[in-house]
C-alpha cells in the first residue's frame, strides 16, 4: 500500500533514467514550485541497504532536481513497494502520459514498457502456450481482447495502429541517429521518423554522422540523395517499343486499323495508297 512521506533529499538514490533530466525544464518546475508548491509528489521505493541510501527514485526526476535547485532539504514522496522492474514500469507509465514527450521518446517508452514487462512476466505472444496468465496480468479482465498493443493503446487513449507505429520507430531507429535527432523538430515528426526507420542501420549511421556537421535534417537528406541514373538512348527506345507492344496487344481491331492509317499518313504514303486502291477498283469495273 502506498504511503505519503516527507523524506530528506540526500537519502534518495537516482538510478539511470530512460529520460535524462533537462536542466531548463527543471528550472521552470522549480519556479512553479516556488509559486504554487509541489502539486504531485515524487515516487520512491525502499532501497536495499547494500546499495546505500534509504530510497530509490521511481518517478519525478525533474521535480526532485527542482527541489535541489530551490535548496530544499526535503520533499514529499509517495512510497511504493516493488522490485526494480515494477519501479521501472511505474516510471515508464508516468512518462507515457506526459504531454511534452516527443513522438520519438514516446516510442522508446512504449518499447521499454514492453521489454520490462516481458522481463518480469514472460514474453507477450498471443496464442503462446502458458502465456494466458501473463496476458491476464497485462490486460486485467480484458485478456481475451488481444495483444500488448491493445493494452498500451487503451492506456494512452490512442489506436492500436498508433502504438504499432511507435514500436516500429523504437525498434528500427538506430540509437546513434536517435541521439542526434533528440531535441530537434524531427523527433516529433512521426512520418519522418518512420521514413528514417525504414533505412538500413548503415544508412542511418551515415545520416547521424552528417547531422553532426549539418543540423538541418532536410539538407542532409537532400545532399545524401543518389543522383538520378542517366538513361541511354537505346534504353529509351526499348521502353517505347515495350509500351507500343503492350498498347497494340490490348487494342481492338478498329483501333488497330486507325493506328495503322495514322502511321501511313505520318509516313506520307496514305494518299499514294488511296490512289492505288482507286485505280484497282476502276480497273475491276
Amino acid at each position: 500500500m502506498a504511503e505519503l512521506k516527507l523524506i530528506p533529499i540526500d537519502q534518495i538514490v537516482v538510478p539511470e533514467r530512460l529520460r535524462t533530466v533537462e536542466e531548463e525544464h527543471a528550472r521552470a518546475i522549480a519556479q512553479s514550485i516556488v509559486e504554487h508548491g509541489l502539486i504531485n509528489p515524487i515516487t520512491v521505493r525502499a532501497t536495499p541497504a547494500a546499495k546505500g541510501g534509504n530510497w530509490t527514485l521511481v518517478a519525478g526526476a525533474h521535480r526532485l532536481r527542482a527541489f535541489e535547485i530551490n535548496g530544499e532539504p526535503e520533499i514529499d514522496a509517495m512510497l511504493v513497494e516493488g522490485d526494480k522492474a515494477e519501479a521501472q514500469l511505474i516510471e515508464i507509465t508516468e512518462n507515457l502520459f506526459r504531454n511534452d514527450l516527443s513522438v520519438m521518446d514516446r516510442a522508446i517508452f512504449v518499447q521499454s514498457y514492453r521489454d520490462v514487462w516481458e522481463s518480469k512476466y514472460g514474453k507477450v505472444e498471443p496464442g503462446r502456450p502458458g502465456n494466458r496468465a501473463n496476458l491476464s496480468q497485462l490486460l486485467a479482465d480484458e485478456a481475451e481482447a488481444g495483444s500488448f498493443s491493445v493494452h498500451v493503446a487503451d492506456r494512452l487513449g490512442v489506436s492500436r495502429r498508433a502504438v504499432e507505429r511507435l514500436n516500429r520507430i523504437a525498434q528500427d531507429l538506430h540509437p546513434t541517429l536517435r541521439s542526434q535527432l533528440r531535441g530537434t523538430p524531427a523527433a516529433d515528426n512521426q512520418s519522418m521518423l518512420l521514413k528514417l526507420a525504414k533505412e538500413g542501420p548503415k544508412r542511418q549511421q551515415q545520416i547521424a554522422a552528417a547531422l553532426k556537421k549539418e543540423p538541418d535534417l532536410s539538407k542532409v537528406l537532400e545532399a545524401a540523395k543518389e543522383p538520378a541514373k542517366e538513361v541511354s538512348e537505346a534504353d529509351k527506345q526499348r521502353a517505347v517499343r515495350v509500351d507500343l507492344d503492350r498498347a497494340w496487344k490490348s487494342a481492338d481491331r478498329i483501333t488497330r486499323v486507325l493506328f495503322v492509317f495514322d502511321m501511313l499518313v505520318e509516313a506520307g504514303v496514305a494518299n499514294e495508297l488511296r490512289n492505288q486502291v482507286k485505280a484497282a477498283m476502276e480497273k475491276a469495273q
